[in-house]
């Protein structure tokens, strides 16, 4: 199981689709930006979140397309979500989000994270103030989980958070998630909780429902839809408005 988190300089960042360590996308203009960080699901970085890479980039965001797994040499942990740690990948998004603030052309108070299944898990532990096993000194400033895992928060929150997932989600059940949002100490920071009727795992999805990984997981479009809206106006809320 690997230990250390990634680092990132502009050795390890590349441009969209160049498979490096992190993809950095930016939107037209000069900026400043705000920015987030993109976490990818169990499966590594693949098209779907290239997709919303360049989705959030037209709503006027630099975004860093982080992959936890090709630089430990690791294809996916979608039977062993613990190869590679939520917590460690927590590291990773911190790391990631450092590494945004120092550019010229991203506004540095104003970072958010998204993430995926494994990088919604993974998103929230990267919103609390110590469950990503180390102490946060710069929290984001806005957080979206798409049907994470839902663990008993040990620490407290940092940053207003949205999570968004299905009822028939047989993967990730959102009754874990009810828990969460009831139990986490939240010091005057938002949780919204928001349930699709018949969406299951990877609602957002381009392709129809199919079994995977011992699960059923595809495409609600409504869902997608909507989902997509309440994101761009969560992070609008909270990212771009001064």
């Amino acid at each position: 199981m690997p230990s250390s988190r990634l680092a990132f300089d502009p050795a390890t960042v590349g441009a969209p689709g160049s498979h490096a360590p992190a993809e950095l996308y930016r939107p037209e203009g000069a900026g400043p930006f705000p920015a987030i960080v993109l976490l990818h699901g169990c499966d590594g970085v693949g098209p779907h979140y290239r997709t919303w890479a360049r989705r959030l980039t037209t709503w006027g965001y630099v975004v860093m397309l982080v992959d936890s797994f090709g630089p430990r040499n690791i294809k996916m942990v979608c039977n062993r979500g613990r190869d590679v740690p939520p917590e460690l990948r927590a590291q990773d998004a911190l790391a990631a989000a450092d590494y945004l603030r120092a550019l010229p052309e991203v506004r540095a108070s104003r970072i958010g994270v998204i993430g995926f299944s494994h990088g919604g898990w993974t998103v929230l532990k990267s919103v609390l103030s110590s469950d990503a096993g180390v102490e946060v000194a710069h929290p984001f400033t806005a957080a979206v989980a798409f049907y994470p895992g839902c663990e008993t928060p040990r620490s407290s929150l940092l940053t207003d958070t949205l999570i968004l997932i299905g009822d028939a989600d047989d993967w990730t059940p959102v009754a874990r998630c009810e828990r969460w949002r009831d139990t986490v100490t939240r010091h005057d920071h938002t949780v919204d909780l928001i349930v699709y009727h018949g969406a299951m795992h990877g609602f957002d999805s381009e392709r129809p429902p199919h079994a995977y990984a011992g699960h059923m997981v595809g495409q609600d479009s409504a869902a997608a839809r909507e989902a997509i809206a309440r994101t761009r106006a969560f992070f609008q809320d909270r990212l771009a408005t001064p």
